[in-house]
């Protein structure tokens, strides 16, 4: 049974970490020709950087202890680089390793693409360092680790501001699009994107296909990032919730994508391929907190919703003059807050119970659409309120300061020039004439 969870897990990690093939031709797709190399090279480092950062820092932060073993409810205590203390008595977590990184390196990338096709590159290693090394990590921390302070796996210690995020909606996918959000608003918009009359002038992708490509890819990857986050498939009780997490999963990708469908074609007439792959991940997101505690009928909910985010959020951002060229906080920012909350309102007293137990106290709290008390859902509105305070105060600091140096945004020639020309040697595309 130890071999099967450990194999499995180390299975959901490959997976997970395969989404950064999808991050990369998804965002590879939708930047023009110019900035491919500069968003592939970015979306590369987003491993190798995430991977020192955690390995430094990162894993110590989320889950480390001291020589007691113990860590306070905020931050933890131990375990950077890895190291031995006297209450590991050496490192041996090597699977949750591998798993936790490649989560913190998605959260990384989620970022990049708000900022893409006008940030320079320096600007962008030390954002990705901060975030995998120190902010991503300790709301890992608050919600992951049993030592945290909204934590739901504190054994048999209750804890009354248990949150159910259960693959991180809030933690990884609203990290990532708070912080990209703060970059984008910092950076600026690119240049050209709003005329002089302020509105918004068109700056599609150049390639569908890379984009469709990266959305499927995603979309596989969720089998590791939702199914995998039980952590166990060998018992009868796990077995069941990775399945249902899986078909739960796929039903509100699936309610995206055709709500997006739907509604762009109902209000501008067009089948927006686009807008229908968007609508996908917003389905995805939008389910990624509350997959293993809701009934598929919510999931097809809490995907159509998404996609209705993903859609007024993006229009919101533009009359802001926020430009945002992945909607990477329309998808992960917006849809991921919107996961939370959707757990405090369909989450099943059964499934709760099932999935959870009752860290809460001597019962199991669950929505309020299913005569919950409400508390849960409390939870779930605080946890979306404190990951918008410390990753929006932690990253805006940093891409402020960025700016005030001089070191955020990239000149004006050389976002006209394109980052490929200007930074990395060339052009992604070889169109020499025969």
């Amino acid at each position: 049974a130890v071999a099967a969870d450990h194999a499995y897990m180390l299975i959901s990690a490959f997976l997970v970490f395969f989404m950064q093939a999808g991050f990369a031709m998804l965002c590879a797709g939708s930047v023009r020709s110019k900035n491919v190399m500069n968003i592939l090279i970015k979306n590369v480092l987003d491993a190798c950087v995430g991977c020192m950062a955690f390995y430094f820092f990162g894993w110590g932060v989320a889950y480390g202890v001291d020589d007691d073993g113990k860590a306070s409810s905020v931050i933890g205590a131990g375990s950077f680089f890895l190291a031995k203390n006297d209450a590991n008595g050496g490192f041996k977590d090597w699977k949750g390793f591998l798993f936790q990184w490649a989560f913190a390196a998605a959260a990384a990338t989620i970022t990049s693409g708000a900022m893409a096709e006008r940030t320079q590159f320096a600007a962008y290693l030390g954002y990705s360092f901060l975030l995998t090394a120190f902010v991503y990590p300790v709301v890992v921390h608050w919600v992951w680790d049993s030592n945290g302070w909204m934590s739901a796996w504190g054994g048999d210690d209750s804890n009354a501001l248990s949150v159910i995020d259960f693959a991180g909606s809030g933690v990884v996918h609203m990290t990532g699009g708070v912080a990209g959000l703060m970059g984008a608003i910092m950076v600026g918009p690119r240049t050209g994107r709003f005329g002089p009359d302020g509105k918004p002038v068109p700056m599609p992708g150049h390639n569908a296909a890379l984009v469709v490509l990266g959305t499927f890819i995603l979309w596989v990857g969720w089998y590791g990032f939702n199914p995998g986050s039980q952590l166990a498939i060998s018992d009868g009780v796990s077995a069941e919730v990775t399945a249902r997490v899986a078909v739960i999963t796929t039903l509100a990708a699936a309610a995206g994508g055709v709500t997006a469908m739907i509604l762009h074609y109902s209000l501008y007439k067009v089948w927006d391929l686009i807008a229908v792959c968007n609508g996908v991940l917003a389905g995805l997101v939008s389910i990624t907190a509350g997959c293993p505690v809701i009934e598929p009928y919510a999931a097809v909910i809490a995907g159509a919703g998404g996609a209705v985010i993903l859609w007024a959020t993006g229009k919101l951002l533009l009359k802001l003059k926020i430009d945002d060229p992945l909607e990477a906080f329309a998808v992960h920012g917006a849809c991921g807050a919107w996961a939370v909350i959707f757990v405090g309102l369909f989450a099943t007293e059964g499934y709760v119970a099932q999935a959870y137990g009752a860290p809460w106290g001597s019962k199991p709290e669950y929505g309020i659409f299913y005569g919950g008390s409400g508390a849960l859902l409390g939870n779930q509105i605080l946890e979306v309120f404190m990951i918008f305070v410390w990753v929006g105060v932690t990253m805006g600091g940093f891409f402020f300061s960025m700016k005030v140096a001089g070191f955020l945004r990239s000149s004006p020639e050389e976002e006209a020039l394109g980052l490929d020309e200007s930074k990395h040697g060339g052009s992604a595309y070889n169109m020499e004439k025969v």
